[in-house]
């Protein structure tokens, strides 16, 4: 998995608790069950109240696989689809339904099967892009719903401390029990915005990214398939592919060239 999320809110989480105890604040005096109670329960409230109850159980249902996402290994996936080519155009098409099996990714099984099964290449374009949107319709849908559920979060907050403002005016005549109350009152806007900028906000930004970085991948393999489906050569195949591939997410030919030569002067020495 990418540990980014994790980073993050250690990062994130740690500066706030630090900036606290700096401060000489007490880091319990803001876990008070009321605001609590409010600004999460209204606010995933409000969030359900938006949209249909199937898109809040699905958006939940998102938020472990984009957390322990594993990282697409652009490189790996190209080399796979050159040596795909390479074995379609040495034995047919045909050929393909032999790799598929042997293929463990759903997409990209399902894509080769289509190709040996004789599917026509633009409707298995069209195909394939229905899939695509297909597969990252619940990922679009939570990412939307986190980013609702924080936009919800500040205003919340607000809505508590002014309801609090109102039993602080109701003890004017007590100057002594001012001070708490107000600070208490406070405290629900402040859970509003940590929990919009350091959960809310965050997580759908992670969702989504999980998600557009998963359509690139697939987009990556259909285009390969459709190539190899054309009869596409398998060097310009691969020179094809690596081009819709940002280069830093490819390694450096420099190191795949050093590496080559140390195998080349290990075999020679054995």
């Amino acid at each position: 998995m990418d540990p980014a999320t994790l980073i993050g809110a250690v990062l994130a989480f740690g500066a706030l608790i630090g900036m606290m105890t700096i401060e000489h604040v007490s880091i319990m005096s803001i876990f008070l069950p009321g605001p609590l109670i409010l600004v999460f329960g209204t606010t995933l409230g409000v969030g359900i109240a938006s949209g249909a109850l199937k898109d809040t159980i699905n958006s939940f249902k998102v938020i472990l696989p984009s957390i322990l996402a594993k990282k697409h290994d652009a490189s790996k996936a190209i080399d796979d689809l050159v040596s795909i080519a390479e074995k379609a155009r040495a034995n047919g098409l045909l050929a393909l339904e032999q790799e598929a099996e042997g293929v463990d990714d759903p997409f990209l099984k399902g894509a080769l099967q289509s190709v040996a099964d004789g599917t026509d290449g633009d409707e298995l374009r069209e195909l394939l892009e229905d899939e695509i949107q297909g597969r990252t319709a619940q990922a679009r849908q939570g990412a939307k719903f986190f980013m609702s559920m924080g936009g919800y979060a500040p205003t919340v907050g607000i809505i508590g401390t002014v309801v609090s403002l109102t039993h602080v005016l109701e003890n004017l005549s007590s100057p002594d029990k001012l001070g708490p109350l107000i600070a208490s009152a406070f405290i629900a806007t402040l859970w509003g915005l940590i929990s919009a900028n350091l959960m809310w906000l965050p997580l759908a930004g992670r969702v989504k990214r999980v998600m557009e970085l998963e359509v690139t991948r697939m987009t990556l393999l259909m285009e390969g398939v459709l190539a190899i489906q054309e009869g596409t050569q398998p060097r310009l195949l691969g020179s094809r592919l690596r081009a819709m591939v940002p280069k830093v997410d490819m390694p450096a030919e420099g190191k795949v060239v050093k590496s080559k030569k140390v195998t080349e002067n290990e075999d020679v020495a054995a």
